[in-house]
């Protein structure tokens, strides 16, 4: 099973910009990536998911025009640019790997998954 690991979180203020990566073992470039969050005491929750060749981006409607996804598969990598943070965006984010390329804004459509990273934000 392809390990997932991601890196990038910490504690920004409100306003700020982080950029979240998540490092692949092995090639991943045959399938589709997403990340989701998950707040204190909340379900996990999709946030964007990008396609194997990264022709097609796909992302929470709340988020729209403040997040980023991208994907370098020469890097096995793929990246989440978040931007104009909020503390309601304050979350584990967890990278996710689809094989399918089903389902990917629901947690179903996902087969691999990172352990997280935190995202504070502070007001």
């Amino acid at each position: 099973q392809v390990q997932l690991v991601e890196s990038g979180g910490g504690l920004v203020q409100a306003g700020g910009s982080l950029r979240l990566s998540c490092a692949a073992s092995e090639r991943t470039s045959t399938y589709a990536m997403g990340w989701f969050r998950q707040a204190l005491g909340k379900e996990r929750e999709f946030v964007a998911a990008i396609s194997k060749s990264g022709d097609m981006t796909y992302y929470a409607d709340s988020l729209k025009g403040r997040f980023t996804i991208s994907r370098d598969n020469a890097k096995n990598t793929v990246y989440l640019q978040m931007n104009s943070l909020k503390p309601e965006d304050m979350a584990v984010y967890y990278c996710a790997l689809s094989y399918w390329g089903d389902f990917l804004t629901e947690r179903r459509g996902y087969n691999s998954w990172g352990q997280g990273t935190q995202v504070s934000v502070s007001s």
